[in-house]
């Protein structure tokens, strides 16, 4: 194989990944697959949950998304943060007092985990994607992850 075929080769093969990617990217994201799992929560709009944040002393939201995807996506001013992995684990730190929201980016997580907290007997006012409250005019709070502190080199003291 020549030079300027391997080269050629070599660029069609790292370009299709990419292309692919950026078209999948801009398309609009669909509702789950026939089959999915169905909450039986109520998936709260955008002014149901604003209605419950209206009420901070009686609600907890309960983000489980990695705080990669909070801090990239964006999230609410005040939620307790549990990756949906670790709920059930977790179960003995949520208060049962409150109204609870779960979270996610496109409420599929929340779902499940809403069910699991009614299940246990706590109050689950819904769940919601933050996508989805964001895309109907919610407002997201992003927050920067904070850059690594450089640790500088300490001149001896003589």
């Amino acid at each position: 194989m020549t030079k300027p075929s391997k080269l050629l080769l070599l660029l069609l093969i790292f370009a299709t990944p990419i292309a692919f990617g950026a078209t999948k990217s801009s398309q609009k994201v669909e509702a789950p697959a026939a089959g999915a799992y169905k909450p039986k929560s109520p998936q709260i709009n955008r002014a149901e949950l604003d209605a419950l944040l209206a009420k901070p002393d009686q609600l907890l939201i309960i983000d489980l998304r990695r705080p990669d995807e909070v801090s990239s996506i964006g999230g609410f001013p005040v939620y307790l943060s549990i990756q949906a992995d670790q709920l059930e684990k977790s179960l003995d730190f949520i208060p049962k007092d409150r109204a609870i929201v779960t979270v996610s980016n496109h409420a599929g997580r929340s779902g499940k985990s809403a069910d699991l907290l009614a299940s246990k007997g706590y109050k689950v006012a819904g769940y919601v994607g933050a996508q989805y409250y964001e895309a109907e005019g919610g407002k997201l709070t992003k927050i920067a992850i904070p850059a690594p502190k450089i640790k500088t080199a300490e001149k001896p003291n003589h």
